[in-house]
């Protein structure tokens, strides 16, 4: 399968384009979605045969002000940037300065990973294959929300990450080691991952709106925005949100913002294979065959539920990039998704078309439905009328997710026990690869829990029950969590966590935290 599929890639790059222009009804099907889905804002871009064929936008930047989207106001395109971090660790080996099979520890002072084995052999490629041997999203908690930490920080925390499986034995996403990847272009090209981009990749690709990370005062910039009062995370009226992903230790995972302009231009260097509208080259022929080899098989069901209207037949992960089929085409693909907006971005070689949809709220599906008519339209596919098909889809989730929430379990049904006195359970809690977490009283003699390196992240503890406690974080923007702490002779000796809801990210990874006290 992998030679079939490395095969169908060599051919995608080498076959002839489409000739089409947009659908007729697009902004007819734009307009819909985004009154099915509820997203403010949404920007859409489109190339064909080397040309730009559509950058526009749709909506209002803010719902609490009239600016419209135009096609130069920048959206976070979130894990999308792991392609830029790819594409600069590419750069770096053309430049001869990297190899991909290079070992990380021979090139990155300080690179650990808790299996000394990992530590040995990852190499290069490795940073960016998801297959680590660490568990989904695990280590997400050091920069989700936001953090104090340098990339540095994180380097070396990661050798108290334990792993959920073998090193390379399986596919498990994760952005710890994008983050790792920033690290490393720092170390080898000498300049900051901001840096490297921005002069690198922005410039000669002449993304003159793009910016390594959200500015919430950004001139052409969007407000985020999330449904945050239901019982789940997506119900209920939009709220803008006062913070977004501001980028340092993180930013090489997903912080990049750009407009449809620069998408557009950032796919035409794609489908190019890395040669710039100028002549030029942003990479070489062979780093662009590189980029796209699929290196990993992503299970159908590596982030949820497979739903069948939506699963492609076979996908891989490759430097950065997705490789999947869909109706029989090979599409490289990569979405992104930050606390409060989501992107997308689809590439059909085989067609010489690219598609880019990004929106400012957490509506997700309004951006598929979009990028899957487009799809279609390129294909040549009959109308699979999207935005009915993932609104149900959407439906049947959440009220799966409802459902979950009121079967809880036996031991989370409200009682008013507990084994271990309120006031025993202040103190600092210690967890080898997050840090600190602090537990204190506070006026009228509330407990509080404030995760000492997550700014804003701090939040009440109202009892449950036994001694299962439930923090709402002040930053409605963090999924709320169980906090259980585990007690011998009335002392704490543990601390467990997990989200309270059944939808919640896979980011927000408090399972895998293992707090006990700190002494």
């Amino acid at each position: 399968m992998r030679r079939l599929l490395r095969g169908a890639v060599l051919a995608a790059l080498l076959a002839g384009g489409a000739h089409a222009a947009p659908p007729a009804d697009l902004d007819a099907f734009v307009a819909q979605s985004m009154k099915t889905f509820g997203p403010p804002g949404m920007t859409v871009a489109v190339v064909e045969d080397g040309k730009v064929v559509l950058t526009k936008g749709y909506g209002v930047r803010s719902i609490a002000g009239p600016a419209r989207v135009d096609e130069h106001t920048i959206f976070p395109i979130g894990s999308e940037t792991k392609a830029f971090t790819a594409t600069a660790l590419a750069i770096l080996v053309d430049e001869g300065k990297l190899k991909w099979s290079d070992r990380v520890a021979d090139k990155l002072p300080g690179f650990q990973m808790y299996d000394p084995y990992a530590t040995a052999n990852m190499t290069v490629r490795d940073l960016l294959t998801h297959r680590s041997g660490l568990g989904l999203g695990e280590g997400d908690l050091l920069i989700v929300p936001s953090t104090t930490r340098s990339r540095a920080d994180i380097v070396h925390a990661l050798r108290y990450l334990k792993p959920a499986t073998g090193f390379r034995e399986s596919f498990a996403y994760d952005n710890i080691l994008y983050i790792v990847a920033g690290a490393l272009v720092e170390t080898v090209s000498g300049e900051t991952w901001e840096g490297f981009i921005q002069k690198h990749i922005f410039a000669p690709v002449g993304m003159k709106d793009a910016m390594t990370a959200y500015d919430i005062h950004a001139k052409n910039g969007i407000a985020l925005h999330a449904r945050t009062d239901g019982p789940i995370r997506g119900l209920g009226p939009q709220h803008v949100l006062l913070h977004g992903l501001e980028g340092g230790a993180s930013a090489p995972a997903g912080a990049i913002n750009a407009s449809a302009v620069d998408m557009a231009l950032w796919m035409q260097v794609q489908l190019a294979h890395g040669k710039l509208t100028n002549g030029g080259r942003l990479y070489s022929e062979a780093q662009a065959a590189e980029l796209w080899k699929p290196e990993v098989v992503v299970p159908a069901d590596a982030f949820s539920v497979a739903i069948s209207a939506i699963t492609p037949k076979f996908q891989d992960y490759a430097l950065g990039w997705f490789i999947e089929d869909y109706h029989g085409h090979t599409i490289v693909e990569h979405t992104g998704a930050v606390l409060g907006a989501v992107a997308a971005l689809y590439l059909i070689p085989e067609k010489h078309v690219g598609i880019a949809v990004m929106i400012n709220s957490e509506d997700g599906a309004a951006r598929r439905a979009v990028a899957f008519r487009l799809m279609d339209h390129y294909l040549g596919l009959p109308d699979q009328d999207w935005n009915a098909t993932l609104k149900k889809i959407v439906d049947a989730m959440v009220a799966g997710g409802q459902k979950a929430l009121k079967a809880e379990p036996e031991q989370l049904r409200p009682n008013a026990k507990t084994s271990i006195a309120p006031a025993a359970l202040a103190g600092v809690y210690a967890d080898p690869w997050y840090g600190t977490a602090t537990v204190s009283a506070r006026e009228g003699g509330k407990l509080w829990i404030r995760f000492d390196r997550t700014p804003r992240m701090e939040a009440p503890l109202t009892h449950v029950a036994d001694d299962t406690y439930k923090a709402d974080w002040t930053d409605k923007t963090i999924e709320a969590a169980y906090v259980k702490f585990d007690g011998k002779d009335g002392k704490v000796v543990a601390v467990e966590m997990r989200p309270v809801s059944p939808l919640a990210d896979f980011s927000f990874d408090y399972r895998d935290l293992h707090f006990t006290p700190a002494h």
